[in-house]
């Protein structure tokens, strides 16, 4: 029986043709692609709580799915409106069904704010491109969500804010700019896996990101100025249709834990065997 699987996207309309434009698709778009290529027997829906009148599934409805994912968003939580609340709502609503939850970046900020934790801007800036020099903590390095990582290791990243912890979640890991990388939140019976980076993302899809960023990111001294953001990331989709690239890698100091599709998305395919499966099993649909 196929995986039956909801992906929730966190940006509000104009925000998500924004990013087809820019990529081809919408966050949510892609991170379905991702999920179809790590569980080929998997059908991926797409919520969008962020739209006025969305049609959003309660406590019941959500418990018909096997995991239920939340992509990355331009929006942040401290700005509030209804565009956020109903993703707050709609987040209690899966730990409520119990049904196995994962996000990334937005994703984490989101769940974290669910279940009674805070989200602000980093004091540090933004972190983009790369999360450098992730390191599990000492529940990280016993936890099933980051089995296979290193001691330390990159990621794909896109984030300017970070969370305070909800009561009771567990720190996964952390690096010099934030202190929480990743967590588990168990919150009204339901536990959720989430990361401040993004394992779903390709090289190309970061690039993409990156170049519609380029003035900002020149403004906040990433780049000299916006030329050589474009360059950088012409590199990155360079190195995504050729990783052999070694000369790209290596000018970028990029390693196999970006590079190599399994390594990138450790995180997700540990959350489908060790939550999406056995739950689904558990369920008796297996």
């Amino acid at each position: 029986m196929s995986l039956h699987l909801l992906v929730i996207e966190g940006n509000a309309r104009e925000d998500r043709e924004v990013y087809r434009v820019g990529f081809g698709m919408t966050a949510s778009e892609a991170y379905s692609q991702t999920l179809k290529r790590l569980a080929p027997d998997a059908i991926c829906e797409i919520g969008f709580p962020a739209d006025e009148g969305a049609r959003l599934p309660d406590a019941a409805g959500l418990e018909a799915y096997d995991g239920v994912f939340i992509t990355g968003s331009a929006l942040n939580l401290y700005d509030g409106g209804a565009a956020i609340t109903r993703q707050i709502d709609l987040a209690r609503a899966v730990f409520a069904s119990r049904t196995p939850f994962f996000g990334s970046c937005w994703g984490l900020q989101v769940a974290t704010a669910a279940a009674g934790g805070e989200v602000f801007r980093n004091p540090k800036g933004r972190e983009i491109g790369f999360a450098r020099d992730i390191f599990p903590t000492e529940a990280g390095r016993a936890h099933p969500l980051l089995a296979g990582r290193p001691p330390a290791y990159d990621a794909i990243c896109s984030h300017l804010d970070i969370v305070t912890p909800a009561p009771g979640a567990v720190v996964l890991a952390a690096n010099a700019m934030s202190a929480v990388q990743a967590a588990e939140i168990v919150w009204e019976g339901g536990t959720f896996w989430g990361v401040q980076y993004h394992p779903e993302y390709s090289l190309r899809e970061i690039a993409a990101i990156v170049a519609r960023r380029g003035p900002a990111l020149a403004r906040e001294n990433f780049f000299a100025d916006e030329r050589q953001a474009l360059a950088y990331a012409e590199d990155l989709r360079a190195l995504d249709a050729a990783p052999v690239r070694r000369d790209i890698a290596w000018r970028l100091g990029l390693g196999d834990d970006v590079l190599d599709p399994v390594k990138r998305r450790t995180e997700l395919i540990n959350f489908f065997e060790d939550r999406v499966r056995p739950t689904k099993s558990a369920r008796g649909r297996a």
